[in-house]
C-alpha cells in the first residue's frame, strides 16, 4: 500500500526554469555553451554546492566571474527564479493526494538559493509533508543515503514510497532500497502509474 509520493521538482512540479535561465544569460551576452558549462556541467562546483559545501554567495560569485558578468549575487539569483513556472496539473495533484491522506514528499539535488527563492515566490514547500534536500543531508541522488533519509523522514517502509525521476541513473539508490520507481515521461503517465499502484483521490 502506497503511503508517500515523492515529486520531482525540475521538470515535474516546476517547468522551464533551467532553459529560461540559459536564455536569459544568453541575452546578457553569455554564450549558450558557457551558460551550460557553468550552471549544468561544472560537476565539481555544482556537486559541492548541492552537497552544502559551498554557500550561495561563494557559488554565484564564482559563476558570475566565469560568465564575466557585472551583477550582484541577488540579481543573478533573481534572474534564475524569474524563469520558473509551476505545472498546474502537478500543483493540483499534490494538493489532492495530500487531502486524500498520502504523504507528499520532495527528494531533490538542490541548493538553498533556488529552494528559498522558489518558496518565496510560490510558497510551494507548504504543500509538502516531507522535504529531503541534498544540501541539508549532505548526500545526493543517486546515492542510497539520500533515499534512506527520505524513508526515515517519511516514517514509512520503502515499499510504501513512490519515487519518480526523468533521469533513470538517479534512481539507483531508490531501487536498492526497494522503493517503487517510475521513469518520468509526462504527468498523465505518472498519474497512471500511481493509479496502477492503488493510489486514489
Amino acid at each position: 500500500m502506497i503511503k508517500a509520493i515523492c515529486f520531482d521538482l525540475d521538470g515535474v512540479y516546476f517547468l522551464n526554469g533551467k532553459s529560461n535561465f540559459i536564455k536569459a544569460l544568453m541575452g546578457l551576452g553569455v554564450s549558450e555553451d558557457e551558460a551550460k558549462r557553468v550552471f549544468l556541467k561544472s560537476d565539481e562546483m555544482n556537486a559541492c554546492y548541492k552537497l552544502g559545501k559551498m554557500s550561495d554567495e561563494d557559488y554565484w560569485t564564482w559563476a558570475l566571474k566565469e560568465w564575466k558578468l557585472q551583477m550582484s549575487v541577488s540579481e543573478i539569483v533573481d534572474l534564475l527564479i524569474k524563469g520558473y513556472e509551476t505545472n498546474p496539473d502537478a500543483v493540483n495533484y499534490v494538493k489532492k493526494v495530500r487531502q486524500a491522506g498520502y504523504k507528499t514528499v520532495i527528494c531533490s539535488n538542490n541548493f538553498p538559493a533556488r529552494i528559498n527563492g522558489l518558496h518565496q515566490r510560490f510558497g510551494f514547500l507548504d504543500d509538502f509533508d516531507v522535504i529531503v534536500l541534498s544540501y541539508e543531508v549532505g548526500v545526493a541522488k543517486p546515492d542510497k543515503g539520500i533515499f534512506e533519509a527520505l524513508v526515515r523522514k517519511s516514517g514509512v517502509e520503502p515499499g510504501e514510497v513512490v519515487y519518480s525521476d526523468d533521469d533513470e541513473t538517479k534512481m539507483v539508490g531508490a531501487k536498492e532500497l526497494g522503493i517503487n520507481t517510475f521513469l518520468y515521461t509526462d504527468f498523465p503517465a505518472f498519474v497512471g502509474y500511481l493509479v496502477g499502484l492503488g493510489v486514489s483521490i
